[in-house]
């Protein structure tokens, strides 16, 4: 088990180190990489560290001018909305980012036998932020990309897919023991407009990492209806939000698929025994999988207390140990 968003935000020693830094300095200084990557994994017995970045560090790396805005999230200055702006965004070379090489051979070094996992945002993700120029409910002008500009968008998701690629290539090289593919806003489309417009890249990308033996695991944010798909790209573990029960999801997904979640981080506000009863429930329904995760349905909220997520893995392992 291990909980995505454990590094940083919910920690009062995340928000120690990170009171002057801003986001995207702290995801370039292998320094505040490796602590902030490590703090979760002392205070928890979680099986598994991930890597602290943010899925636009890559974009900054090849010149795309954003920041991440306190309350807001990713902002982009100039949004991508032509193919002559998509054919600026050049390819990203390790040289462009050693503060991984540096910051996961730390790590590796420092987690011994404990898994590093790395890290990337998903193309459809990416896509967003660039069109919208930053986050979106609707996202309307890339779906009317995707709709009605199908060979722009295609240039657009090929150049994504190729930067998302080289960046989990290089946290592989560095000694990476698994990635994950977080495709945040991938939920807000439908089965047919993924399999036309976003599967193609994503079994891309998870085909070359396929040569690199390690395993893969996809996640979206409110893909109940695209676990197949997520499952059919070509990830050994599909990330499963709360929405949908893990025994139903094991009914959507392709037989070898295992499946990683999905407790409600919203759970974790409630008292123990709740806390208690539903993360058994996870369990039970989790059987119906051909192997698991515990993990939270999404990211740990930043106001979530510590000392529920230490009882919480401390529970999980007494119950997955009988």
């Amino acid at each position: 088990m291990w909980f995505m968003r454990q590094a940083g935000r919910s920690l009062p020693e995340y928000r120690r180190v990170r009171a002057d830094v801003p986001m995207l300095e702290a995801c370039a200084r292998p320094d505040m990489i490796v602590e902030i990557t490590m703090q979760p994994v002392r205070r928890y017995e979680v099986d598994a560290a991930i890597y602290f970045s943010d899925i636009v560090v890559p974009l900054k790396a090849i010149g795309v001018d954003l920041d991440i805005k306190s309350g807001v999230g990713p902002v982009v200055a100039e949004p991508i909305r032509d193919l002559d702006a998509i054919k600026r965004l050049r390819d990203l070379e390790p040289d462009d980012i050693p503060f991984v090489t540096e910051a996961v051979g730390e790590l590796v070094g420092e987690l011994a036998d404990r898994p590093l996992i790395g890290f990337a945002g998903g193309p459809f993700t990416l896509a967003s932020y660039l069109i919208e120029g930053g986050p979106s409910k609707n996202h309307e002008h890339t779906k009317a990309m995707m709709y009605g500009e199908p060979d722009v968008w295609a240039e657009l998701m090929q150049r994504l897919s190729a930067i998302t690629l080289e960046f989990l290539r290089v946290q592989v090289a560095a000694g990476a023991s698994a990635v994950q593919l977080f495709d945040s806003w991938v939920g807000a489309l439908s089965p047919e407009d993924y399999r036309a417009g976003v599967l193609p890249y994503t079994k891309w990308i998870f085909a070359k990492l396929g040569e690199l033996n390690v395993p893969r695991i996809h996640f979206g944010v409110g893909t109940g209806e695209l676990l197949g798909l997520l499952g059919e790209a070509g990830a050994d573990v599909v990330g499963v939000d709360w929405r949908v029960p893990l025994d139903r999801a094991a009914q959507r997904v392709q037989a070898g698929t295992a499946l990683q979640g999905n407790l409600d981080p919203a759970t974790l506000f409630a008292p123990w025994e709740v806390v208690a009863e539903r993360t058994r429930d996870v369990l039970s329904r989790a059987r119906a999988a051909e192997g698991h995760i515990f993990n939270l349905g999404h990211g740990v909220l930043p106001t979530t207390d510590p000392d529920m997520l230490a009882r919480l893995t401390d529970f999980v392992h007494q119950e997955t140990a009988r």
